[in-house]
This record gives C-alpha cells, structure tokens and sequence, in this order.
C-alpha cells in the first residue's frame, strides 16, 4: 500500500498531512486529500481546497 500524498497550499505554503488529518476541523488522521469535503478550506489561510498542489515525497 502506498503512502497518501501530501499537499501544500500554495497560498501560505500549509502542508496538509493525511496521516495528520485536521483535527481542529474533525477531519481524522488516515483521510486522503481527495476525501476531505469539498468545502474543506486551509486552516491556517482560510484558502479554498482548490489553492493545494500535491507535493512529490
């Protein structure tokens, strides 16, 4: 099994981690970029999903 990526957002350079999750948004560790609600924003920007960029780990 392959590691979930990890994505940066190109705003404020915030890396969300999939093993981390957001758990100040109830979002668990082990939850894919691609799983998070559509309306799921930076937490520390506040910039919209669609501002993160996957990184090459």
């Amino acid at each position: 099994m392959s590691k979930a990526r990890r994505y940066r957002c190109t705003t404020c350079e915030h890396i969300y981690d999939p093993a981390l999750g957001d758990p100040d948004t109830g979002i668990p560790p082990g939850t894919a970029f691609e799983d998070l609600p559509d309306d799921w924003m930076c937490p520390d920007c506040m910039s919209p999903k669609s501002s993160f960029e996957p990184l090459d780990d």
